[in-house]
């Protein structure tokens, strides 16, 4: 057992760029995701999401900067801290001439913390048939397949790239729940990338935002639905202004005396704002799907 892997920091990225050829993937991304917790990783096609974890799990050497994964240089992992690590990527790259409980034995064979009471359970819930090939599977199966080799060793970090892209709705949500349980009955540390904020939400703790491979916001999914906000603004008596001057105004929809705001702004300011310009406002809390664009510079509606 390698005691280093059992209690260093699970995630350590500094200064961390990474270039192809004259594209920069990644600039200066500083990264460290609690022990425990659930990081949301969002950002736009391109944005160097897939990078940051293909490096993280030692696929990918940076060109600067440093990621220490698990208390080692990334991309000097050995047996032990593997031990500790899964990792689920978009491809779902899997070994297609094998069956089911071939690969599953087969990758079991390399885990000495390997479940198979959680294996049995999981195989069960993700209705994984045992004599079937792996390449005759769907895509979706074959995400479920690459879920369960990531999770049956109880990994301490738990990398996923787009891990329920392929799935159905409910086996989505089958999904995340496994996911989610890693968490609560593990303590593992997760990081997972998805285009579907809607999923991501339901299981997420903390948001890390990349734009044009820059972290645009590294925050508690709490704080930043505390932070963002939609305005309903009533004017009582006279029609508001064709713009605000407020730097927290992101986005700002309808004319005459009723407007509909995007805003970054506390309560505080929610008051000082209805008090100038004579209005009733009304808060709407937003979501991680309505936060997102404010995040990346997008003011859409």
């Amino acid at each position: 057992m390698n005691n280093q892997a059992d209690t260093a920091a699970p995630l350590l990225a500094e200064g961390l760029t990474k270039d192809y050829g004259d594209t920069r993937a990644l600039a200066a991304v500083r990264f460290e995701p609690p022990a425990g917790s659930s990081t949301g990783l969002v950002g736009t096609n391109g944005a160097g999401k897939t990078t940051l974890l293909q490096i993280a799990a030692g696929l990918v050497v940076p060109t600067a900067g440093t990621c220490h994964t698990l208390g080692v240089r990334a991309h000097e992992l050995g047996a032990g801290e593997l031990a500790h690590l899964g990792y689920v990527d978009q491809a779902a790259e899997l070994l297609d001439w094998l069956t089911v409980e071939q690969h599953v034995r087969y990758v079991a064979s390399f885990q000495p913390r390997w479940d198979r009471a959680l294996e049995r359970d999981l195989r069960q819930r993700l209705e994984l048939t045992d004599n079937k090939r792996v390449g005759s599977l769907s895509k979706g199966m074959q995400q479920r397949l690459a879920l369960l080799l990531a999770v049956c060793h109880r990994p301490r970090l738990l990398l996923l790239d787009e891990p329920v892209s392929a799935l159905d709705p409910l086996a989505r949500i089958e999904a995340l729940d496994l996911i989610l349980e890693r968490v609560v009955e593990d303590g593992t540390t997760v990081v997972i990338s998805s285009h579907g904020l809607f999923d991501v939400e339901k299981i997420v703790d903390r948001v890390l935002c990349l734009d044009r491979g820059k972290v645009v916001a590294d925050a508690a999914l709490d704080d930043l639905k505390e932070s963002y906000a939609e305005w309903v603004v009533t004017a009582r008596e006279s029609d508001l202004p064709r713009e605000f001057p407020e730097t927290f105004v992101l986005v700002r929809e309808g004319e005459g005396r009723r407007a509909r705001l995007a805003v970054r702004a506390g309560e505080r300011d929610r008051q000082e704002f209805a008090r100038r310009y004579g209005a009733d406002v009304e808060t709407k809390h937003l979501d991680l799907e309505h936060i997102f664009p404010l995040l990346v510079g997008e003011r859409r509606p």
